[in-house]
């Protein structure tokens, strides 16, 4: 499994990869137990490529009970593959409306009590990456490149607020992440990044807008709701097959 080109980790309302073709399941251990669901292997674009529902492909996983350590772990045997995260997020800067992709350069981990390190168990090597910049540039260039490309627009930069999920926050915390710098919010984007850059892998993120987090859009008082979120996600995810093949093509 050394030829693996891409591996995509898909969240919430995304559940498998369109257009991915001659699949093969995978269902792998790991030294942290099992991963959120099977990988998925096929052909895109002429390129073998691994997804991953990172909830599991039912949904069935809260954020805070995500085994990050064994999805990033099972993708990382197959080779040395770059690992684009999409994330499922809310808009708080007013470039990011529903329905915005977005690559965020920066982030804000305001996640508790997951385990967010490889060094967890005793006798294993203290890790003391540098993380100064949580994503790696050659693929966010490599990224924005297959945007412009595919004629897809995105939003280059932004810093991502990580939260504990799974409840969505309260106006006051998003007014919170505003004054922190923070310009997208979601619940998944940490310990994942970390991780990543711990096992030594390329990794960015994707980030697709849902919605306007609560308080930040031109109606203060509007109420998020499942069906809402999911719509937005499904018309911007529309975008995702052609970038993807430029991606590959690169």
């Amino acid at each position: 499994m050394k030829d693996i080109a891409l591996a995509i980790i898909g969240g919430t309302g995304l559940y498998q990869l369109a257009g991915l073709e001659d699949i093969e399941t995978l269902e792998p251990e790991t030294p942290y137990g099992a991963p959120s669901g099977p990988l998925r292997i096929g052909t895109l674009a002429g390129k073998r490529v691994a997804f991953l529902a990172r909830h599991g492909e039912g949904h069935s996983v809260p954020p805070h009970r995500i085994n990050y350590r064994a999805n990033l772990a099972a993708i990382r045997a197959l080779g040395a593959a770059p690992v684009l995260a999409l994330n499922t997020v809310g808009g708080i800067g007013d470039r990011f409306g529903p329905r915005v992709l977005a690559c965020p350069d920066q982030l804000i981990d305001y996640t508790w009590g997951r385990v967010s390190t490889l060094c967890e168990e005793p006798g294993t090597e203290v890790l003391h990456v540098d993380f100064g910049e949580p994503y790696s540039a050659g693929l966010r260039k490599s990224l924005l490149s297959a945007a412009q490309g595919a004629g897809v627009a995105i939003v280059d930069g932004g810093c991502y607020a990580a939260t504990q999920g799974p409840r969505l926050e309260t106006r006051a915390e998003i007014a919170r992440l505003r004054r922190d710098g923070c310009d997208l919010v979601g619940m998944t984007g940490m310990p994942e990044a970390g991780l990543a850059r711990e096992l030594g892998m390329e990794y960015a993120c994707l980030a697709i807008v849902a919605n306007w987090a609560a308080g930040a859009g031109p109606d203060p008082g509007e109420t998020i709701t499942l069906e809402e979120v999911l719509a937005n996600v499904a018309a911007a995810s529309e975008h995702l097959p052609g970038l993807f093949r430029h991606l590959l093509a690169g």
